[in-house]
Protein backbone atom coordinates (compact mmCIF):
# COMPACT_ATOMS: atom_id res chain seq x y z
CA UNK A 1 0.00 0.00 0.00
CA UNK A 2 3.09 2.38 1.02
CA UNK A 3 4.94 0.98 -1.53
CA UNK A 4 1.99 1.91 -4.53
CA UNK A 5 1.48 5.25 -2.83
CA UNK A 6 5.70 6.30 -3.04
CA UNK A 7 5.55 4.93 -6.55
CA UNK A 8 2.11 7.97 -7.48
CA UNK A 9 4.12 10.63 -5.57
CA UNK A 10 7.25 9.84 -7.69
CA UNK A 11 5.48 9.68 -11.33
CA UNK A 12 3.98 12.68 -10.12
CA UNK A 13 7.09 14.70 -9.58
CA UNK A 14 8.61 12.96 -12.70
CA UNK A 15 5.85 14.53 -14.84
CA UNK A 16 6.02 18.01 -12.99
CA UNK A 17 9.58 17.84 -13.97
CA UNK A 18 9.64 16.42 -17.55
CA UNK A 19 6.36 18.54 -18.67
CA UNK A 20 8.60 21.77 -18.47
CA UNK A 21 11.42 20.64 -20.04
CA UNK A 22 9.40 19.47 -22.85
CA UNK A 23 7.61 22.27 -23.23
CA UNK A 24 10.87 24.52 -23.75
CA UNK A 25 12.16 21.82 -25.72
CA UNK A 26 9.38 23.10 -28.31
CA UNK A 27 10.89 25.74 -30.99
CA UNK A 28 8.78 28.81 -30.61
CA UNK A 29 6.66 29.55 -33.63
CA UNK A 30 8.15 31.91 -36.28
CA UNK A 31 7.50 35.11 -36.76
CA UNK A 32 6.76 36.23 -40.14
CA UNK A 33 8.08 39.80 -41.37
CA UNK A 34 6.04 40.80 -44.16
CA UNK A 35 7.69 44.48 -46.58
CA UNK A 36 5.29 46.42 -47.47
CA UNK A 37 6.55 48.78 -50.32
CA UNK A 38 5.06 51.78 -52.00
CA UNK A 39 5.52 54.99 -53.60
CA UNK A 40 2.68 56.64 -51.05
CA UNK A 41 3.39 59.17 -48.30
CA UNK A 42 2.03 57.81 -45.04
CA UNK A 43 2.11 54.16 -43.59
CA UNK A 44 -1.68 55.15 -43.28
CA UNK A 45 -3.02 54.28 -46.97
CA UNK A 46 -5.59 52.21 -48.26
CA UNK A 47 -2.59 49.19 -49.33
CA UNK A 48 -1.33 48.94 -45.48
CA UNK A 49 -5.03 49.12 -44.31
CA UNK A 50 -6.59 46.95 -45.94
CA UNK A 51 -3.89 44.10 -46.00
CA UNK A 52 -3.79 44.51 -42.53
CA UNK A 53 -7.37 44.01 -42.38
CA UNK A 54 -7.14 40.88 -44.60
CA UNK A 55 -4.58 39.53 -42.50
CA UNK A 56 -5.83 40.13 -39.45
CA UNK A 57 -9.14 37.79 -41.04
CA UNK A 58 -6.19 35.48 -41.72
CA UNK A 59 -4.66 34.68 -37.73
CA UNK A 60 -2.47 37.32 -38.48
CA UNK A 61 -1.78 39.62 -35.28
CA UNK A 62 1.26 42.34 -35.82
CA UNK A 63 3.84 42.00 -32.52
CA UNK A 64 2.25 38.51 -31.98
CA UNK A 65 3.20 35.93 -35.55
CA UNK A 66 3.86 39.09 -38.45
CA UNK A 67 6.07 41.99 -38.10
CA UNK A 68 5.37 44.22 -40.73
CA UNK A 69 8.19 46.48 -42.28
CA UNK A 70 6.78 49.45 -44.22
CA UNK A 71 8.55 51.10 -46.50
CA UNK A 72 7.16 54.26 -48.76
CA UNK A 73 9.11 56.87 -50.77
CA UNK A 74 6.95 59.92 -49.82
CA UNK A 75 6.06 60.45 -53.31
CA UNK A 76 9.13 59.71 -54.68
CA UNK A 77 9.65 56.72 -56.90
CA UNK A 78 13.61 57.16 -56.93
CA UNK A 79 13.86 56.21 -53.58
CA UNK A 80 11.83 52.67 -54.30
CA UNK A 81 14.96 51.37 -54.94
CA UNK A 82 16.80 51.63 -51.72
CA UNK A 83 13.79 50.94 -49.78
CA UNK A 84 13.29 47.86 -51.80
CA UNK A 85 17.29 47.17 -50.78
CA UNK A 86 16.27 47.70 -47.23
CA UNK A 87 13.55 44.94 -46.87
CA UNK A 88 15.88 42.21 -48.80
CA UNK A 89 18.39 43.12 -46.06
CA UNK A 90 15.80 42.59 -43.31
CA UNK A 91 15.44 39.47 -44.90
CA UNK A 92 11.99 39.74 -45.00
CA UNK A 93 10.02 36.59 -45.66
CA UNK A 94 7.54 38.21 -48.38
CA UNK A 95 7.21 42.01 -50.01
CA UNK A 96 3.90 43.29 -51.07
CA UNK A 97 4.41 45.86 -53.64
CA UNK A 98 1.46 48.64 -54.44
CA UNK A 99 2.20 49.54 -57.64
CA UNK A 100 3.99 49.54 -60.54
CA UNK A 101 7.49 51.67 -59.74
CA UNK A 102 7.37 49.39 -56.41
CA UNK A 103 7.35 46.07 -58.27
CA UNK A 104 9.60 47.02 -60.35
CA UNK A 105 11.80 48.17 -57.41
CA UNK A 106 11.26 44.97 -55.91
CA UNK A 107 12.46 42.85 -58.43
CA UNK A 108 15.53 44.44 -58.79
CA UNK A 109 16.56 43.62 -55.93
CA UNK A 110 15.33 40.30 -55.37
CA UNK A 111 14.80 37.20 -57.35
CA UNK A 112 14.12 34.99 -54.20
CA UNK A 113 12.20 36.57 -51.81
CA UNK A 114 8.45 36.28 -52.68
CA UNK A 115 6.48 39.01 -54.45
CA UNK A 116 2.80 40.04 -53.89
CA UNK A 117 2.26 42.77 -56.74
CA UNK A 118 -0.90 44.65 -54.83
CA UNK A 119 -2.64 45.70 -58.36
CA UNK A 120 -0.90 46.76 -61.27
CA UNK A 121 -1.55 47.26 -64.99
CA UNK A 122 -1.08 44.30 -67.52
CA UNK A 123 1.84 42.37 -65.28
CA UNK A 124 2.18 40.23 -68.36
CA UNK A 125 3.38 43.81 -70.64
CA UNK A 126 5.38 44.80 -67.86
CA UNK A 127 7.85 42.14 -68.30
CA UNK A 128 6.87 41.46 -64.07
CA UNK A 129 5.18 37.84 -65.44
CA UNK A 130 5.48 35.20 -67.81
CA UNK A 131 1.32 34.83 -67.48
CA UNK A 132 -1.58 35.22 -65.83
CA UNK A 133 -1.64 31.48 -64.94
CA UNK A 134 1.80 30.57 -64.98
CA UNK A 135 3.49 33.84 -63.23
CA UNK A 136 7.06 31.91 -63.20
CA UNK A 137 9.78 33.71 -61.13
CA UNK A 138 9.41 34.84 -57.13
CA UNK A 139 6.03 37.20 -58.37
CA UNK A 140 2.62 37.20 -58.07
CA UNK A 141 -0.56 38.82 -57.21
CA UNK A 142 -3.08 41.19 -58.60
CA UNK A 143 -4.23 42.62 -62.27
CA UNK A 144 -6.49 45.59 -62.08
CA UNK A 145 -6.01 46.03 -66.15
CA UNK A 146 -9.48 45.90 -68.29
CA UNK A 147 -9.22 48.07 -71.64
CA UNK A 148 -12.17 48.05 -72.58
CA UNK A 149 -13.49 50.20 -69.34
CA UNK A 150 -13.16 53.68 -70.70
CA UNK A 151 -15.68 52.63 -72.89
CA UNK A 152 -18.00 51.56 -70.75
CA UNK A 153 -17.48 54.81 -68.42
CA UNK A 154 -18.34 56.81 -72.01
CA UNK A 155 -21.48 55.26 -71.83
CA UNK A 156 -22.35 56.32 -68.05
CA UNK A 157 -21.07 59.76 -68.36
CA UNK A 158 -23.51 59.55 -71.49
CA UNK A 159 -26.18 58.61 -69.30
CA UNK A 160 -25.74 61.06 -66.59
CA UNK A 161 -25.22 64.26 -68.81
CA UNK A 162 -27.19 63.04 -72.32
CA UNK A 163 -26.70 66.71 -73.53
CA UNK A 164 -23.25 66.82 -73.38
CA UNK A 165 -21.57 66.45 -76.95
CA UNK A 166 -18.32 67.97 -76.47
CA UNK A 167 -16.36 65.37 -74.53
CA UNK A 168 -12.96 65.62 -73.20
CA UNK A 169 -10.34 62.53 -72.68
CA UNK A 170 -7.42 63.83 -70.05
CA UNK A 171 -4.95 61.92 -70.81
CA UNK A 172 -0.96 61.46 -71.45
CA UNK A 173 -0.21 59.61 -74.78
CA UNK A 174 3.04 58.37 -73.77
CA UNK A 175 1.53 56.12 -71.75
CA UNK A 176 1.77 52.35 -72.62
CA UNK A 177 -2.37 51.70 -72.22
CA UNK A 178 -2.94 54.92 -74.12
CA UNK A 179 -3.70 53.33 -77.47
CA UNK A 180 -6.31 50.41 -76.17
CA UNK A 181 -7.76 52.97 -74.07
CA UNK A 182 -8.42 55.47 -76.55
CA UNK A 183 -9.98 52.51 -78.70
CA UNK A 184 -12.16 51.63 -76.34
CA UNK A 185 -12.93 55.33 -76.22
CA UNK A 186 -13.21 56.00 -80.01
CA UNK A 187 -15.72 52.56 -80.62
CA UNK A 188 -18.05 53.61 -77.74
CA UNK A 189 -17.87 57.57 -79.10
CA UNK A 190 -18.89 56.40 -82.46
CA UNK A 191 -22.16 54.08 -81.60
CA UNK A 192 -23.11 57.21 -79.12
CA UNK A 193 -22.46 60.06 -81.55
CA UNK A 194 -20.38 61.94 -79.61
CA UNK A 195 -17.21 63.83 -80.73
CA UNK A 196 -14.03 63.13 -77.95
CA UNK A 197 -11.11 65.98 -77.59
CA UNK A 198 -8.34 64.40 -76.28
CA UNK A 199 -6.19 66.63 -73.79
CA UNK A 200 -3.17 65.99 -73.31
CA UNK A 201 -1.71 65.96 -69.52
CA UNK A 202 1.92 64.86 -69.00
CA UNK A 203 2.95 66.07 -65.49
CA UNK A 204 0.98 67.01 -62.46
CA UNK A 205 1.61 70.58 -62.86
CA UNK A 206 0.20 71.18 -66.13
CA UNK A 207 -3.31 70.37 -64.76
CA UNK A 208 -4.53 74.34 -64.50
CA UNK A 209 -3.72 74.84 -67.92
CA UNK A 210 -5.04 71.47 -69.05
CA UNK A 211 -8.77 72.46 -67.39
CA UNK A 212 -8.41 75.99 -68.75
CA UNK A 213 -8.03 74.78 -72.28
CA UNK A 214 -10.87 72.72 -71.65
CA UNK A 215 -13.03 75.83 -70.69
CA UNK A 216 -12.17 77.78 -73.72
CA UNK A 217 -13.51 74.99 -75.98
CA UNK A 218 -16.74 74.87 -73.81
CA UNK A 219 -16.55 71.39 -72.85
CA UNK A 220 -19.33 69.43 -71.14
CA UNK A 221 -18.03 66.74 -69.61
CA UNK A 222 -14.79 64.75 -68.83
CA UNK A 223 -13.57 61.49 -68.71
CA UNK A 224 -9.92 60.68 -67.02
CA UNK A 225 -8.05 58.26 -67.91
CA UNK A 226 -5.28 58.30 -65.31
CA UNK A 227 -1.99 57.93 -66.12
CA UNK A 228 0.42 57.69 -63.36
CA UNK A 229 2.09 61.03 -64.01
CA UNK A 230 -1.13 62.52 -62.68
CA UNK A 231 -2.01 59.87 -59.87
CA UNK A 232 -0.73 61.98 -57.20
CA UNK A 233 -3.06 65.00 -57.61
CA UNK A 234 -6.28 63.42 -57.62
CA UNK A 235 -8.10 65.63 -55.05
CA UNK A 236 -6.64 68.58 -57.30
CA UNK A 237 -8.22 67.22 -60.42
CA UNK A 238 -11.56 67.15 -58.79
CA UNK A 239 -11.43 70.07 -57.25
CA UNK A 240 -10.68 71.74 -60.72
CA UNK A 241 -13.41 69.32 -61.99
CA UNK A 242 -15.69 71.36 -59.76
CA UNK A 243 -14.26 74.55 -59.86
CA UNK A 244 -14.78 74.45 -64.32
CA UNK A 245 -18.49 72.57 -63.68
CA UNK A 246 -17.52 69.66 -65.51
CA UNK A 247 -19.11 66.56 -64.85
CA UNK A 248 -16.29 63.78 -64.51
CA UNK A 249 -16.24 60.04 -64.53
CA UNK A 250 -13.19 58.84 -62.83
CA UNK A 251 -11.77 55.20 -62.75
CA UNK A 252 -12.65 54.29 -58.77
CA UNK A 253 -13.95 55.76 -56.16
CA UNK A 254 -11.36 56.92 -53.99
CA UNK A 255 -12.22 60.34 -56.51
CA UNK A 256 -15.74 60.07 -55.45
CA UNK A 257 -14.67 59.86 -52.09
CA UNK A 258 -12.66 63.27 -52.91
CA UNK A 259 -15.90 64.74 -54.20
CA UNK A 260 -15.88 63.64 -57.74
CA UNK A 261 -19.30 63.16 -59.79
CA UNK A 262 -18.82 59.12 -60.27
CA UNK A 263 -16.57 56.37 -61.09
CA UNK A 264 -16.68 53.00 -62.58
CA UNK A 265 -13.94 50.27 -62.07
CA UNK A 266 -12.50 47.69 -59.61
CA UNK A 267 -12.95 48.88 -55.71
CA UNK A 268 -9.25 49.09 -55.16
CA UNK A 269 -9.47 48.49 -51.23
CA UNK A 270 -10.74 44.86 -52.56
CA UNK A 271 -7.92 44.57 -54.03
CA UNK A 272 -5.10 44.99 -51.58
CA UNK A 273 -7.56 43.12 -49.06
CA UNK A 274 -6.94 40.56 -51.23
CA UNK A 275 -3.37 40.57 -51.26
CA UNK A 276 -3.49 39.26 -47.78
CA UNK A 277 -4.58 35.74 -49.41
CA UNK A 278 -1.28 35.94 -51.85
CA UNK A 279 0.87 36.77 -48.49
CA UNK A 280 -0.91 33.72 -46.48
CA UNK A 281 -0.68 31.21 -49.04
CA UNK A 282 3.08 31.95 -49.50
CA UNK A 283 4.04 31.87 -45.42
CA UNK A 284 2.36 28.53 -45.59
CA UNK A 285 4.95 27.28 -48.30
CA UNK A 286 3.04 28.13 -51.60
CA UNK A 287 5.33 29.34 -54.46
CA UNK A 288 4.68 32.47 -56.38
CA UNK A 289 5.16 30.94 -59.49
CA UNK A 290 2.04 28.43 -58.38
CA UNK A 291 -0.22 31.23 -57.64
CA UNK A 292 -2.06 32.43 -60.57
CA UNK A 293 -2.44 36.08 -61.17
CA UNK A 294 -5.63 37.38 -60.43
CA UNK A 295 -7.76 40.01 -61.98
CA UNK A 296 -10.97 41.84 -61.03
CA UNK A 297 -13.85 40.07 -60.79
CA UNK A 298 -16.42 43.26 -60.19
CA UNK A 299 -16.45 46.21 -61.15
CA UNK A 300 -18.21 49.08 -59.04
CA UNK A 301 -20.16 52.22 -59.76
CA UNK A 302 -20.01 55.11 -57.05
CA UNK A 303 -22.35 57.88 -57.49
CA UNK A 304 -21.63 61.27 -55.49
CA UNK A 305 -25.12 62.76 -54.94
CA UNK A 306 -23.76 65.98 -53.22
CA UNK A 307 -21.58 66.69 -56.17
CA UNK A 308 -24.41 66.01 -58.97
CA UNK A 309 -26.42 68.65 -57.02
CA UNK A 310 -23.60 71.39 -57.11
CA UNK A 311 -23.05 71.05 -61.04
CA UNK A 312 -27.05 71.02 -61.31
CA UNK A 313 -27.16 67.11 -62.55
CA UNK A 314 -30.56 64.58 -61.91
CA UNK A 315 -28.97 61.63 -61.83
CA UNK A 316 -31.53 58.84 -64.04
CA UNK A 317 -33.52 56.78 -61.79
CA UNK A 318 -31.68 53.59 -63.73
CA UNK A 319 -28.15 54.70 -62.97
CA UNK A 320 -28.94 54.60 -59.40
CA UNK A 321 -30.22 51.44 -59.36
CA UNK A 322 -27.37 50.32 -61.08
CA UNK A 323 -25.13 51.92 -58.62
CA UNK A 324 -23.25 49.88 -56.02
CA UNK A 325 -22.99 52.85 -53.53
CA UNK A 326 -24.97 56.50 -53.51
CA UNK A 327 -23.03 58.96 -51.58
CA UNK A 328 -24.97 61.92 -50.26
Amino acid sequence: MWWSAIGCLVTLILNLLVTPLAAAAQPPAKVARIGILSPAAAASTPLSEAIRQGLHELGYVEGQNIVIEYRFAEGRDERLADLAAELVRLKVDVIVAGGVAAIRAAQHATRTIPIVMAGTPDPVAQGFVTSLARPGGNTTGLSLLNVDLPGKRLELLKETVPQSARIAVLANPADRYYAPWMNSLTVAARALGLHLRVVELHRADELDTAFAAMTREDTEALIVLRPASFARAGRRLVELAATHRLPAIYEDRRYVEAGGLMSYGANPDVVFYRAAYYVDRILKGTTPADLPVEQPMKFELVINLKTAQALGITIPPTLLFQADEVMQ
